[in-house]
This record gives structure tokens, C-alpha cells and sequence, in this order.
């Protein structure tokens, strides 16, 4: 009865239903928006939402293909919570990466691993930038990682503009708006599929999802099972306490940024390194660094959970470009965001959550307590 009690008012159970209500909730609340905005085919657009993402090998597939980054870049910013920092420059950090990693196997003619380890570097050396000038200089890290956000951004449009054999067009077709392709530039470059696509039919599938996930419960490891994990932890919740302990708090925050780059440029080099995709030369962020976001907020920030919550933000947008042309894609934007939303208010239904368990096991008592002399007086 006792382990039962503690498991209820574990803070593993609690942000699990935290969790999970702000995403029931969520759902709940894009069933009525469907219902408002085209009625006639609110159910079979919910139902497309909710079942499109396994109802075929092939879209599996694209779950799993568009989880990884996203898992990436959810380690990458709850790795940073989990420290006491808020990475905002993820999708920076996730751009460099992918440049990196591009330029390793297009531009170097490098093997697909050579190009994942410079997407580490180009990562972790971005996100040491905020880090210093958080350590050193006690700048907002905030501050400095939008800045840095929109600098690395130019930065590869402008090397790749000034790189003719980065352009699709050194190799092939016309385009000159885009990198290569891979499968054209360097086959090499690409993430191995290990028989995967043929086995779910579908060339989105390779073994980025399982290296994601192994990375996942290595940084959970390192977190919950090292003395570096306790001290960067430690830092996060007091550092001037951890400074009178005789922990280094300023070479905690560089490393803590510095990995936490270096997650968010391994989600870069996986999605580009992928085969599928190509670098557009914009002038917008690339979302999925803000993207994963709302994967550790719904994770609460614990790499194992953050897995969880990347399939499913890959399993609903998956589910919302199949409710096309009924509804707009931004209709399901829409539904994730509330679903953000609340995640954001996690700790308040976290804290909803335990006052209902402690008020429910104070009835128990009650009750217990009032059975005793009852039991007394028969005797």
C-alpha cells in the first residue's frame, strides 16, 4: 500500500499525468476548433489526426523520420533546464550543425559519420558562445542565443551562397536555391537505411531513430547517474551554493551550453544527412529548434521522456497534413500550440495533481481512523 502512495506522489507519475492532461486537453480542444471551423468533417479530420500516423508503414516511417531531430533538439533545451539555462539558441545551434555536417560530405566528400561528428563540433562551439557570456560576463544567455539565432542563420546562407559545389546546381538541375543532393553529391554522406526503408517501404526510415534514442538515455545517464550530471544540476538550482560548495559554476554553465549545442547540432546533421532533405537558402529560423520547445516542456525536461513527447508532436503533424484539403495545415499548428500552452502551465497541473492525491489519501485516513473504534467497541 505504502509503494503505492509513493509511485502516486512520485514526481515521475506526476509529470507523466501533468503530461498527459495537457495533452488530452489539447486534443479536446482541437476537436471543437474542427467542429467551428468546417463541421461537416470535424469527426473524419480528428480521426485522420489521430490514426494517419500508424495506419500505414510508410507514414510510420515519416513519424519516426521526423521524430529524430525533434528528439534532438528537446534533449538539446532540456538538457539546458535541467542546468537552470534556457537554451532558446537551439535552432541556431541546429543550423550551424547541419552546415557543418553538409559542408563535411558535399564540400570534403566525408562519410556520413565524419559528417555527424562535425555537426557535434559545429553545434557545441555555438552554443559555447552564450555559455561563456552567460559564465563570465553574466549576460542573459536568452539575449545572446536570439542574437546568435539570426547570426548563424546569415552566416550559412552567406558560406553556402559563396560555395558553388555546396549548390544543387554544381551537380545537377537547375536549382541554385538549395543544397545538393546527397544521393547525387555523395551517397557515402547518408545516414545508412540498414534495410529499414525496404522493410517499412518507405525511404524516409534509417537508423537515425535509434541513434536518437540511444543518445536519449545516455544523456538521462549522465544526468541522473554521474557526479558531473549532480554538479551541473547543482548549478542549476543555486549557484552560489554551489560555488561555496567548491563546485566550478562557471565552467559548469560553458559545458552545460557547449552539450547542449552539441544535441542540437546532431539533430541538424540527422534530418540533412537523411537523404530527404535539402538546405533552403532563407531568410527565416529554421523551426525545429523552437520545436523542441514544447518536447521538453511536455517531457518535463527528462531525456527519456522527451523521446515520448517528440514522437508524438512528429505523430500529430504527420496526422495533420493528412487532414488536407479540408482543413488548413495551420489548423494543426494550432492544436499544437495549445497543446504548448499548456505544457507550459505543467508545473501548476503538477501541483493541481498533488493536492488531489494528498486530499484523496486524507480521506482515506479518515476513514480508516474512524473504523477503528468502531472495531474497538464491538470487542
Amino acid at each position: 500500500m505504502n509503494k503505492t502512495k509513493n509511485f502516486l506522489t512520485s514526481q515521475s507519475f506526476v509529470s507523466c499525468m501533468a503530461s498527459f492532461l495537457s495533452i488530452l486537453f489539447g486534443l479536446l480542444f482541437g476537436l471543437i476548433l474542427l467542429f467551428l471551423f468546417n463541421s461537416e468533417f470535424a469527426l473524419r479530420g480528428f480521426n485522420k489526426m489521430i490514426a494517419t500516423g500508424i495506419g500505414s508503414s510508410d507514414k510510420l516511417a515519416k513519424v519516426l523520420y521526423q521524430a529524430a531531430p525533434l528528439i534532438m533538439t528537446g534533449l538539446s533545451v532540456g538538457f539546458a533546464f535541467k542546468t537552470g539555462l534556457f537554451n532558446i539558441g537551439a535552432t541556431g545551434q541546429y543550423t550551424i550543425g547541419a552546415f557543418c555536417a553538409l559542408t563535411a560530405v558535399i564540400q570534403f566528400q566525408m562519410p556520413w559519420y565524419i559528417g555527424l561528428l562535425a555537426a557535434v563540433i559545429g553545434g557545441a562551439l555555438w552554443g559555447a558562445i552564450p555559455g561563456i557570456c552567460k559564465a563570465f560576463f553574466n549576460v542573459n544567455e536568452v539575449i545572446t542565443a536570439i542574437m546568435f539565432n539570426w547570426i548563424g542563420m546569415f552566416l550559412v546562407n552567406l558560406l553556402i551562397s559563396n560555395m558553388p559545389k555546396m549548390i544543387a546546381n554544381y551537380w545537377a538541375g537547375p536549382q541554385s536555391d538549395r543544397t545538393a543532393s546527397l544521393a547525387v553529391a555523395n551517397p557515402s554522406g547518408m545516414i545508412p537505411k540498414a534495410g529499414l526503408d525496404k522493410l517499412m517501404g518507405s525511404n524516409y526510415m534509417n537508423i537515425s531513430i535509434f541513434m536518437v534514442i540511444l543518445i536519449a538515455v545516455l544523456v538521462y545517464l549522465v544526468l541522473q547517474k554521474t557526479t558531473f550530471g549532480y554538479e551541473l544540476k547543482a548549478c542549476g538550482y543555486n549557484r552560489n551554493a554551489s560555488e561555496y560548495a567548491g563546485i566550478n559554476a562557471k565552467k559548469n554553465i560553458v559545458l552545460s551550453m557547449v552539450i547542449s549545442g552539441a544535441l542540437a547540432g546532431i539533430g541538424g546533421g540527422i534530418y540533412y544527412l537523411s537523404g530527404t532533405a535539402q538546405y533552403n537558402l532563407v531568410k527565416s529560423l529554421l523551426a525545429a529548434g523552437f520545436n523542441g520547445i514544447p518536447v521538453a516542456l511536455l517531457a518535463s525536461s527528462n531525456p527519456v521522456g522527451t523521446i515520448f513527447s517528440g514522437l508524438f508532436i512528429s505523430y500529430i503533424q504527420v496526422g495533420g497534413d493528412a487532414m488536407q484539403p479540408e482543413f488548413a495545415k495551420e489548423t494543426i499548428d494550432i492544436i499544437i500550440s495549445v497543446i504548448i500552452y499548456l505544457s507550459a502551465f505543467s508545473l501548476l497541473i503538477q501541483e493541481i495533481i498533488r493536492k488531489f492525491i494528498k486530499a484523496d489519501k486524507g480521506n482515506v485516513n479518515a476513514e480508516q481512523q474512524n473504523e477503528q473504534p468502531k472495531k474497538g467497541n464491538r470487542k
